[in-house]
């Protein structure tokens, strides 16, 4: 798919830090953090009927040229690229930049997310 990462978005002017905040509790460490944008009739709005999310954020590495064939599904506040899939996939190809294995049974998101994962492998 081609595409580049960014190494350290925290470095870059007008953009927040997206690094884990250093502390033993995992309670603080996966708070949500900050909110992110869900595309307008994208996949992950489908899953949740909300067009913006509060994510955890604990990395410190972003996109910063998407591959080809790659759509956006979620950018943070600051234009970040938090969340994409492989578009007209076959399968299940969603990504995402916070860390939705944190709560998933409390989380509507994680929970939509795990469901259709389950849902694709299931299928197959």
């Amino acid at each position: 798919y081609g595409g580049t990462l960014h190494p350290a978005i925290h470095e870059i002017d007008g953009r927040l830090d997206h690094r884990r905040i250093k502390t033993d509790d995992a309670a603080i460490r996966y708070a949500p953090r900050h909110s992110v944008k869900l595309t307008e009739g994208g996949l992950f709005e489908s899953w949740v009927g909300t067009n913006e999310i509060m994510v955890n954020s604990l990395h410190f590495q972003g996109v910063d040229k998407l591959g080809d064939g790659l759509e956006v599904e979620a950018v943070a506040e600051d234009g970040t690229i938090e969340g994409f899939i492989v578009k007209n996939a076959k399968g299940f190809t969603a990504a995402v930049q916070w860390h939705p294995e944190y709560e998933p049974a409390t989380n509507k998101f994680s929970k939509c997310f795990y469901e259709a994962f389950a849902e694709a492998v299931f299928a197959r």
